[in-house]
């Protein structure tokens, strides 16, 4: 069954897949890499990955990406929890591979740094979030903020391209809207050919 315009009524059993498989897959490496960062990097030294370009340096963030909103701990948990659910709802709508990767990606990492607040000290609801990747120049951060930042990149190269949440395109309803005005005019008025065989008619009207 389709809906009008051609639109699949909900995403295919391989777009989910891919959904469901980014979102886990992502998730799962967050948790994993702010446990190791906990148990190795706590209480150490700086770890210098690649020089002064990339280095572990752990630390606690109470706000939400980046280091904002320090002080709005449970406001921001309370907001994850609603863009979680959001991010599900939206997901049954998914028609395109990018959009299952986006939304996935988006998904791990509202949830990796929720899991954060939820459960970790000082409280539930205002758990403080664990942050190690050090940048020049740039607050601190992990892998869920990373996955945060790319699937809003993802979502804004979709809407550039026109290409909605359904895997439809944006022009392509115009092409109809257009192609459907063009139908009806061509309905209401006469064609070239009709315009000239009465044209025909006026000229041997006259010449009688």
């Amino acid at each position: 069954m389709q809906a009008a315009r051609g639109t699949p009524v909900g995403p295919s059993l391989r777009r989910r897949l891919l959904f469901a498989a980014i979102a886990l897959a992502a998730y799962a490496v967050d948790q994993v890499s702010k446990l190791l960062a906990v148990e190795r990097l706590e209480g150490q030294p700086d770890v210098h990955v690649i020089g002064d370009v990339l280095q572990l340096h752990l630390t606690y963030n109470p706000g939400a990406a980046f280091s904002t909103g320090t002080g709005l701990t449970p406001l921001i948990t309370a907001v994850a929890i609603g863009a979680t659910l959001a991010v599900l709802w939206y997901s049954r709508r998914i028609g395109s591979a990018t959009w299952a990767v986006a939304l996935g990606l988006l998904l791990a990492g509202i949830t990796g740094n929720l899991t954060d607040r939820l459960l970790r000290d000082p409280s539930p609801l205002r758990g403080h979030v664990v942050d190690f990747l050090q940048l020049p120049n740039w607050p601190i951060f992990n892998v869920a903020d990373i996955c945060i930042n790319v699937a809003a990149a993802l979502i804004v190269i979709q809407a550039l391209r026109g290409i909605r949440l359904d895997g439809t395109r944006a022009d392509a309803d115009t092409a109809a809207e257009v192609a459907g005005a063009e139908a009806d005019r061509t309905d209401a008025d006469p064609t070239d050919a009709d315009r000239a065989d009465r044209t025909d008619d006026v000229l041997r009207e006259r010449s009688e």
